[in-house]
């Protein structure tokens, strides 16, 4: 350093040596860098935006009374445990040095580890866990933003950039009319003025002289953590939170985080992003709407296309009414030919069923059943009687003693012979009386008829009845000649047919052993 000294100072009785600046900057730079070499500095993060593009990292470490520009070159950047973050108070080693080109000094960072959270940042995350706690910044408040608001209210300084960012984007995009509350975005009245700002657009009534706008824009340029800490009030928060319309936020770069982004129902990284979420690009719009249009349009007329081919279509494969019928038709005239042999097939049937039954009625009817009677009934007098002849030849051989027996004997068996023919005839009684409710006789007493040709065949039908022909009607007390009418009518014959040989009026007698036909 005494060197240094020794050649920057003039010779004694002699005016200063002349130099440049770049030799006087390059002097001081090795001054300030071997007098202090590294060194341990601690301070509170302000002003970090991220890494560089080039990758390498600029900031400042402050604290109550001073300020120091920060470096940390790429590799450096990579190799740290410990990232920079904005408000983060840490421990940084380093080189100091001095930049020439802008007559500063700037310590060179090595190695960064934390020394405790800043106290705005400490204060930050603390009203940041109250509001939380109180439900302000949770997802089912935020509300979703119009799609096109006839009316945009603008919350922000009216001589920044801001304001004509956001009127130039949304002139761009959608025109519309913009409400514009100024108010400062820094100081100590600031806080005041965006909330009151708030509450004074959601007071505004509907229809009133000055319209109350769909959406709300809270914008302000970037800027330290200090600079935006107007926005990180707790009064300003709640004023958002009870707003009625919905608010976005549009605080300082993309990298800038404040209450108000919380509790916003939408959080744009910049302003000029906030007027592109509030509003649709009306070309984009007009654009859609004429694309949808044509598509309309084409596809109305491919869908008529279509529709003009399939019937076309369907009507070169639809058949004839004659082709339609082909098949039925068929189908009918083979089920009605299947329906006649069915019913022939089940008449037959029931004729050789009919047949069978009366064969089988035949063979039991009352006059079997009597005649077999009978015979049992003689078989059984036959047997009675040679067994008293055998009964009396044997008492005629006893002795004396057992003629005085005889004529009791004669007499019991004489009684009993005399109640088993008196049960025969009752038995005898009641079959034959059977064989009278039976018979075809009872059925005709009844009222019924029987009817029969001239060749003495009975008419089970009117086919069998033609017009004209003789017939014998028979009642149950016997029977008389008729001739058949034509159908529906009565008509008189012309000439009386000759009589038929009248019968007896007795019943018929069945071949023995026989019921006969009830037909």
């Amino acid at each position: 350093m005494e060197s240094a000294d020794e050649e920057l100072s003039p010779p004694p009785g002699s005016n200063a040596p002349e130099i440049s600046v770049t030799e006087l900057a390059n002097a001081l730079k090795r001054t300030v860098e071997d007098r202090f070499g590294r060194v341990r500095v601690r301070g509170e993060i302000s002003n970090y935006r991220g890494p560089h593009a080039s990758g390498h990292a600029y900031f400042c470490l402050k604290d109550q009374g001073a300020r120091l520009d920060a470096v940390i070159w790429k590799g450096t950047f990579l190799r740290l445990r410990t990232r920079p973050q904005e408000g983060l108070e840490v421990v940084a080693t380093g080189r100091i040095t001095t930049f020439p080109g802008k007559s500063s000094y700037q310590i060179v960072i090595e190695a960064m580890e934390p020394a405790g959270v800043g106290a705005l940042m400490a204060l930050l995350d603390e009203r940041r866990k109250k509001l939380a706690a109180e439900g302000l910044f949770e997802d089912a408040r935020k509300r979703p933003l119009p799609f096109l608001p006839r009316v945009v209210g603008v919350v922000t300084s009216p001589t920044g950039a801001v304001i004509r960012d956001i009127l130039h984007r949304l002139a761009d995009r959608f025109p519309r009319r913009v409400l514009v509350w100024p108010v400062r975005v820094q100081g100590e009245t600031s806080a005041a003025e965006v909330a009151d700002a708030i509450s004074g657009f959601n007071a505004l009534p509907p229809d009133g002289p000055i319209p109350r706008p769909d959406v709300l824009i809270v914008a302000r340029g970037g800027g330290s953590l200090e600079d935006l800490w107007s926005f990180n009030e707790e009064i300003v928060v709640r004023a958002a939170a009870a707003s009625a319309i919905p608010l976005i936020s549009a605080i300082g770069h993309e990298t800038d985080t404040t209450l108000l982004d919380f509790v916003a129902d939408l959080r744009a990284p910049t302003p000029t992003g906030a007027a592109e979420k509030a509003v649709p690009v009306r070309a984009e719009l007009a654009e859609r709407l004429a694309a949808r249009a044509r598509r309309l349009a084409l596809a109305k007329t491919r869908a008529l296309d279509d529709r003009r081919t399939r019937l076309a279509t369907f009507a070169r494969l639809l058949p004839t009414p004659e082709q339609v019928l082909q098949t039925p038709r068929q189908r009918a005239d083979r089920a009605a030919e299947r329906l006649r042999a069915a019913l022939r097939a089940a008449q037959d049937s029931r004729r050789l069923r009919l047949s069978r039954l009366s064969h089988a009625l035949a063979g039991h009817s009352p006059q079997a059943e009597l005649r077999g009677k009978t015979e049992r009934l003689r078989g059984l007098g036959q047997r009675l009687e040679q067994g008293l002849k055998a009964r009396i030849a044997l008492a005629r051989q006893q002795g004396a003693s057992d003629r005085q027996r005889l004529p009791n004997a004669a007499a019991r068996l004489q009684r009993a012979w005399d109640m088993a023919r008196d049960q025969r005839r009752d038995r005898l009684a009641r079959l034959a009386r059977l064989q009278e409710s039976l018979s075809h006789k009872a059925v005709l007493a009844r009222g019924f008829a029987l009817v029969r040709n001239e060749r003495d065949e009975l008419v089970r039908s009117v086919e069998g009845a033609p017009a004209g022909a003789a017939l014998t009607i028979e009642f149950a007390d016997g029977r008389v000649a008729a001739f058949a009418g034509a159908a529906g009518s009565t008509p008189a014959p012309e000439a009386a047919p000759p009589r038929r040989r009248p019968r007896d009026k007795t019943p018929e007698r069945t071949p023995e052993g026989g019921q006969g036909s009830l037909f």
